[in-house]
């Protein structure tokens, strides 16, 4: 049996997700946080074995979520749940030092033997994208550049809010940075991705899963 921190904005979805792993596979969650901020400082609190997270989430995706985690925990492995099967996200994630990747739509049982795979010290990636990935959740046709290695935390913390449409000046007020800094950052990075336009660039954090138009919707 594992000690788990459940992470999830979606109250109701954490919820049953919490029901079912405690009740069919017998794990005990120790913790829950409704996003990555949270995520990432209950987990240092509670050392929890498993962190299992979603990748979509406002203001702190699960993948830079992970980074942060694995980061000041190394023994803590994490299963990140997600809806995109696109190997953008999926490479983000194991890059980040995520352990699992599981769709969302599948089955409960898949969740169990993600658990099941981790604690026994081995990667799991979900039935639906292991014909079209390699176990690290790269695309087996060859890599898809540019990717996020390429740009540094804090620019990919930039990034994220910079995909879910917040401006210049609400992008600055949030981190604590000149509305310059942050014109800098953002030009730093479309210079190393070879991105040309705002839209690019958004387009960019979407397919590698820093920010998904889900959470570009609800803000």
């Amino acid at each position: 049996m594992a000690s788990l921190l459940l992470v999830e904005d979606h109250t109701l979805f954490r919820a049953g997700i919490r029901a079912l792993i405690e009740r069919a596979a017998g794990h005990h969650i120790i913790g829950e946080a409704p996003d990555g901020h949270t995520a990432a400082r209950l987990a240092k609190e509670l050392q929890p074995e498993i962190v299992m997270m979603d990748v979509s989430m406002p203001r702190l995706n699960g993948i830079e979520a992970a980074r942060l985690i694995t980061k000041e925990n190394p023994g803590v492995r994490i299963i990140m749940l997600s809806m995109h099967a696109d190997s953008g996200y999926v490479q983000a994630a194991f890059d980040a030092g995520a352990w699992a990747y599981v769709l969302k739509d599948a089955a409960f049982a898949e969740l169990e033997a993600a658990i099941r795979s981790v604690v026994a010290g081995n990667k799991y990636l979900s039935q639906g994208i292991r014909a079209t990935l390699t176990p690290d959740g790269r695309s087996q046709t060859g890599p898809s550049a540019p990717d996020l290695s390429r740009i540094s935390s804090r620019e990919r913390q930039i990034l994220q809010l910079i995909g879910e449409a917040n401006s210049s000046a609400e992008i600055a007020e949030a981190l604590g940075l000149s509305v310059r800094t942050v014109e800098t950052y953002r030009q730093n990075m479309m210079n190393k991705l070879n991105l040309h336009s705002a839209a690019a660039l958004t387009a960019f954090a979407i397919k590698h899963g820093v920010c998904s138009v889900e959470t570009m919707n609800r803000k």
